[in-house]
């Protein structure tokens, strides 16, 4: 687990993934021209549960070819 300080409207908070999934936000994020915290920050906005959580399903659906 590795934990990192993003910033989501401004606001600071911690998020911790695993590494591989940081990586591959990383890449979804690159893929689309956005930075890892714009990403981030449009996920927190169609989450419903815990950031972490949504952030991992969103990088699976990326991978398994389902973006969002």
């Amino acid at each position: 687990m590795k934990k990192r300080s993003v910033l989501i409207a401004g606001h600071p908070t911690s998020v911790s993934l695993e590494e591989e999934f940081w990586d591959a936000l990383k890449s979804v994020a690159q893929s689309r021209g956005l930075s890892v915290n714009a990403l981030i920050e449009e996920i927190d906005q169609t989450r419903t549960g815990n950031l972490s959580s949504a952030i991992r399903v969103h990088v699976l659906k990326a991978v398994q070819g389902r973006g969002e």
